[in-house]
């Protein structure tokens, strides 16, 4: 059956709503990334009284004006980051090659992650604080799960996976694969493009090391060597770089937030 010119399809979801949740989403990570990056500066600087992962962040937002507000705000932008890339799984991204499986395939995983964040998030403005750090839940979840038959394996694969992610984000920024979904000013354009490449490395990076971790407590079936995002950044202070590597990655966090914003204003939904 033929469809009528200029209508979109029925199974598609209206245009304005996709994008109105796709620029909320990119919205509410980037004041995480922004925040998450500022509290590992003040770890790289001497300051390291604070968490430098999601729950230091949300805390940091808790404690200003109209804190309760805000981080209610981050929460349900997330929740539409979640239902953003569900729909690009269900419907296809934007771009000619949006409807592959492998494009479908990755906005699934991105849905599932996000909802998982929005979860913790949302939980947290409800006044669930009690979770504690990510290092904290990182190796409570490490252990359970190498209690679990063939939980050796689990783990190992479940941090080669996150290792493997952290190194495609990081090649991706570095080949700007993103200019693609973007339409900012000429004026614009070079800047932006530095902040992705900047932090996406320093995402990567993250992801990586952290991914590493968890096959480490694999191999070694020790639950205590998984590492969240906090003591993941302070590994980078450990290195013959000292404070200046983990200064480094952490100013790319923050420029990944930065991103985050130039993306809620000019990608392509």
């Amino acid at each position: 059956m033929a469809r009528v010119p200029g209508l979109a399809p029925r199974t598609r979801p209206p245009h304005r709503a996709v994008e109105a949740a796709a620029r909320g989403g990119l919205t509410a990570r980037g004041v995480l990334y922004l925040l998450i990056g500022v509290l590992a500066l003040r770890v790289a600087f001497g300051d390291g009284g604070e968490q430098a992962d999601r729950s230091g962040a949300l805390q940091m937002l808790a404690h200003q004006p109209f804190g309760a507000a805000l981080v209610w705000a981050v929460g349900a932008g997330l929740v539409c980051m979640a239902l953003w890339r569900l729909s690009e799984a269900a419907f296809g991204a934007a771009g000619p090659d949006g409807r592959k499986a492998t494009k479908r395939l990755a906005s699934a995983a991105r849905a599932v992650f996000y909802a998982f964040v929005a979860y913790s998030v949302l939980a947290f403005a409800a006044g669930e604080q009690g979770s504690g750090s990510s290092d904290r839940q990182s190796q409570d979840v490490t252990a359970r799960a190498l209690g679990l038959p063939e939980g050796r394996w689990l783990v190992g694969l479940g941090g080669a996976v996150v290792a493997g992610a952290g190194v495609w984000i990081a090649v991706r920024a570095l080949l700007r694969t993103f200019r693609k979904h973007l339409t900012p000013p000429p004026r614009a354009k070079r800047p932006v493009e530095a902040l992705g490449v900047c932090g996406g490395v320093a995402r990567g990076a993250v992801f990586a090391v952290a991914g590493g971790f968890a096959v480490s407590a694999a191999v070694r079936y020790d639950p205590d060597r998984a590492k969240g995002v906090d003591d993941t950044l302070r590994t980078f202070a450990t290195t013959s770089a000292g404070p200046w590597l983990l200064a480094a990655v952490a100013a790319g966090l923050a420029l990944f937030g930065v991103f985050s914003f130039a993306m809620a204003r000019w990608r392509r939904v």
